[in-house]
């Protein structure tokens, strides 16, 4: 049994050994006899819990347990897969409550940010669980030539995906893009980041209680150039979702191996406010956009520029949006802020803070950590006057500090949204037409128009991820999925060979197959 919420101490010891005994650290035996790595809340001094040291040794024997229970699990219909990803749903939903409960405690998230990562679970398993016989599906394409080639198309699993995940979302992170993989027949090695490591722990717990098979689904707790490394080396497919520059050493190891990877990386997210944008109406949505889970968010706003049209009035709508956003603690719902996840992370907001400040920046509201409410809390911050060379200009600060830049035309804004290495997400306010019309332009793998970023993040149909520096590959959409496979082609040549008859000379055979390619273009009939 498990229990139905959680309370803001320790775990309890009955439940988190329920958890840790999924860990390949445990099945190995060095979370028995190896170091022991302490977890910690945002909400209390204490231990929340502690996990075992992974070595080089513990990933080898998850990838010896997932590659045999992966062989069984590919040999059941897709249709069997599917079941299984949507008795998980039913259990996400059931359990909903103690899962956002683990993530506020884990990450000191609000509310309502952690229950985001409890519906994107169930958007994920509903989607792919409900489509999958139609993306896996085998099937008939065009052959060479009508009748005399048939062609089919068979998508088989990639093997064991290795998948190493971070710590602002580590339940929706932890498990959605596994899901995929699953379905697809796939076996999993997973990291999670060892700030957040029980997220992904329960999420394992539903899955075997769901009907996976024992063993198909791995988790080894441990550091990033230990374990994170070791899976790189190791797997048939990586999926990462961290930052750039670790990005880049993972795409290097998977790359020298030729092994498919997949990456959703760092950014530095723009807004343009257009003339014709309804501030009054948007304000609000503006704030949740750069202020979500305390800005550790991917997708969020870090830069917004507003059409000098427009400035004043946004620039006052948008404080009195952003002074309205409560900080809090707890796991509760009656806050909309909640804690940075560490020191280190309070440390670098202020940092960022500090130096934009000493270059010229005017501090419009926030700017100060707020040990009143907890140790890692700081105001929802925005600045404007940027100086020159403020570090915060360019580089990603994955906190509640955003600045707003004045423009003097649309162009200019697209100009300076597309002046980055980045292209994750971008944000567009203003009439249809206009927003439209800015949305083409600009350089990232989403653009939301009247809406920060949900609207894309939820629309899971459509495939989701980076261009420039901020990633490769996508999630979502049929692409998630098919991602996780490999593509076999069998053709079937009937009635005579490819090159004829043998009777027929190789000339004849020359000036037949170009006529034959001619007429194909001309009264298309070929593929």
């Amino acid at each position: 049994m498990l229990p139905k919420r959680l309370q803001e101490r320790p775990l309890p010891e009955e439940f988190a050994r329920k958890l840790l005994v999924h860990s390949t650290n445990a099945k190995s035996g060095s979370l028995a006899t190896g170091e022991l790595h302490e977890v910690y809340s945002p909400y209390f001094s204490a231990p929340l819990g502690h996990v075992g040291v992974g070595s080089v040794e513990d990933v080898e024997k998850a990838f010896e347990l997932a590659r045999h229970a992966q062989k069984q699990w590919q040999e059941r219909p897709i249709a069997a897969r599917a079941r299984v990803i949507k008795r998980f749903h039913d259990l996400v939903k059931k359990h909903s409550d103690l899962l956002a409960d683990i993530v506020q405690l884990e990450t000191g998230k609000d509310r309502t940010a952690a229950y985001d990562e409890v519906l994107d679970v169930m958007n994920n398993a509903r989607y792919y669980a409900n489509n999958a016989e139609k993306f896996l599906a085998t099937s008939s394409k065009a052959g060479a030539f009508p009748v005399i080639t048939s062609t089919t198309q068979q998508r088989v699993p990639k093997g064991i995906v290795g998948q190493i995940s971070p710590w602002n979302y580590p339940l929706a992170l932890g498990v959605s893009d596994a899901i995929a993989a699953l379905i697809a027949g796939n076996g999993i090695v997973a990291k999670p980041d060892w700030q957040t490591p029980f997220s992904n722990l329960i999420a394992l717990h539903l899955l075997l209680n769901a009907g996976l098979p024992h063993n198909l689904f791995q988790i080894v707790t441990g550091s990033g150039t230990v374990v994170g490394q070791a899976i790189a080396q190791r797997c048939d497919y990586l999926m990462f979702t961290g930052s750039t520059a670790t990005g880049k050493l993972l795409g290097k190891v998977v790359g020298e191996r030729l092994v498919g990877y997949s990456a959703e990386l760092g950014g530095k997210n723009p807004m343009i406010i257009s003339p014709d944008a309804d501030v009054a109406k948007h304000a609000d949505t503006i704030a949740t956009a750069c202020f979500s889970n305390s800005g550790q968010l991917c997708v969020s706003i870090e830069r917004i520029y507003a059409h000098t049209e427009i400035y004043d009035e946004f620039l006052h709508a948008f404080k009195a949006a952003t002074e309205k956003l409560t900080l809090g603690t707890g796991l509760n719902w009656n806050y909309s802020m909640g804690s940075l996840i560490n020191q280190d992370q309070l440390d670098r907001v202020t940092a960022f803070l500090e130096d934009a400040v000493a270059k010229g920046a005017t501090v419009v509201t926030g700017g100060k950590a707020r040990p009143d409410v907890g140790p890692y809390h700081f105001e929802p911050t925005v600045l404007t006057d940027l100086g020159p060379d403020t570090d915060l200009e360019t580089e990603e600060v994955f906190g509640p500090v955003v600045y707003v830049q004045r423009v003097e035309s649309l162009e200019e804004a697209v100009e300076l949204a597309n002046d980055t290495n980045y292209g994750l997400n971008a944000s567009v306010f203003g009439a249809t037409e206009t927003a439209e019309r800015l949305a083409w332009q600009i350089e990232t793998g989403s653009v939301t128009i009247n809406d920060g970023y949900a609207a894309t993040w939820a629309s899971i149909s459509t495939p989701l991820g980076g261009v420039k520096e901020s990633g490769m590959a996508r999630r979502h959409g049929p692409e998630g999925m098919t991602k996780y496979t490999e593509v076999k082609n069998i053709a079937q040549q009937r009635i005579m060979p490819m090159r004829g008859p043998k009777q027929l000379p190789r000339k004849y055979y020359g000036q037949l197959m170009t006529t034959a390619l001619d007429l194909g273009k001309k009264l298309k009939f070929l593929p």
